[in-house]
């Protein structure tokens, strides 16, 4: 089974994208969210500081689609976003191979400015680990058909030399996942976890953000389990884009405990400071993939995108509660799935911007848009975005 990763399927995807977003974009067509359950915690809204994180990291982890077709190139040059960032330093870029084990993505460290319209803007540095989804809808759903496998979290599958000292806190008793998203972390690691050991050696102060989208979204979360856990770096924060569920019950009771995410006896007051964002779309089918009668479960840390189409604003997004908010993507209609394939393929791509092309600009449905207009009364966002990376 081949996923779509060549220059020659990404150019036709691209081809294929632009007509058929310009065809098919209704403005007009009414907006939906999923049914609200009544006996359910009310979802909290998030703040503009958030807002702005989160569509940086959507514009990082757009760049990702670049690795494998016109390539990102030092000090930090691509086809699409890069000159957004004109701090960010590339460490290494990583592409696997062509089949379901298939990993991409780069490793850069940002040294916390940014550009504006406005002008040059710092913010807090990080290094950034962006996984690289797949190109076709279609192939990730067919490639979300597997068994699930083992999920043994340690020793690490190098039988103990990437650094973990003792057994981890956290056990994962009787866990699966899914074994094509294992096979892609195991292909990847090899190549990660070398050059961020020696980033990390070189910026100790510098926080490490994992961003993934689609299968680069899996992808990150067994990445951002191990370093948790098995490596115990606390300062390791996850932020995915339509992120398919990764394994059984049991394993997301033990992602929820890594990270934070369990709720005991009550919830979070503060959701915003989650170290897991799991970002969902309203329409997106691929969160509620593998079903669930195959054993799959979602975990917590979800932020929904109420809105249907682009533009969202930060009112349209919510802070879920729990694994599966009735008042978020779980609430959605299970026949989602039987949409057209067009409008699954643009819905799973929705994400603040419209992602998975490496294009100057992006898809040529956000050109001409210069980072992201909230309102016309952006002051207030402007002034929170500098608050998150």
């Amino acid at each position: 089974m081949r996923l779509l990763s060549s220059p020659s399927f990404a150019l036709l995807g691209c081809l294929l994208a632009s007509t058929a977003s310009l065809a098919t974009a209704d403005p007009s067509a009414p907006e939906t969210s999923p049914p609200q359950d009544q006996d359910a915690p009310a979802a909290e809204s998030v703040s503009v500081s958030l807002f702005g994180a989160l569509e940086r990291m959507a514009r990082l982890v757009d760049i990702s689609y670049c690795v494998g077709i016109t390539g990102v190139s030092p000090p930090f040059t691509c086809a699409s976003r890069c000159k957004d960032f004109p701090t960010l330093e590339l460490v290494s870029t990583w592409h696997t191979g062509a089949l379901l084990s298939d990993s991409c993505g780069y490793i850069a460290v940002d040294h916390g400015l940014e550009r504006a319209q406005d002008g040059d803007r710092p913010h807090e540095p990080a290094v950034v680990v962006a996984f690289r989804g797949t190109y076709s809808i279609t192939n990730t759903v067919v490639d979300l058909s597997t068994v699930p496998q083992e999920y043994v979290p340690y020793p690490a599958p190098d039988n103990g030399t990437s650094g973990s000292k003792g057994r981890p806190e956290h056990k994962c008793v009787n866990c699966t996942v899914h074994a094509g998203f294992l096979a892609s972390w195991r292909a990847a690691r090899d190549v990660v976890l070398p050059h961020l050991k020696a980033v990390r050696e070189k910026y100790p102060s510098y926080p490490v953000h994992l961003i993934g989208h689609s299968l680069g979204g899996a992808v990150a979360a067994l990445a951002a389990l191990e370093l948790r856990v098995s490596l115990g770096w606390e300062d390791v924060t996850a932020t995915t884009f339509g992120e398919p569920m990764v394994g059984n019950e049991p394993f997301v009771a033990y992602l929820d405990e890594a990270f934070g995410l369990a709720e005991d006896d009550g919830y979070d007051a503060d959701l915003e400071k989650r170290l897991y964002r799991r970002v969902t779309h309203a329409g997106d089918p691929v969160p509620l993939l593998p079903l669930e009668e195959w054993g799959f479960r979602s975990h917590g840390g979800e932020i929904h995108i109420a809105k249907s189409r682009l533009q969202p604003a930060p009112e349209d997004l919510r802070l879920c509660r729990g694994d599966a908010d009735p008042g978020c993507i779980a609430g959605a209609d299970k026949g989602t799935a039987r949409l057209k394939l067009w409008q699954l393929f643009f819905a799973h791509r929705d994400y603040f911007w419209r992602l998975g092309l490496c294009l100057p600009g992006g898809d040529p449905w956000d050109w001409g848009r210069d980072r992201y207009n909230v309102s016309e009364s952006s002051d207030e966002f402007n002034d929170g975005y500098n608050d998150e990376l």
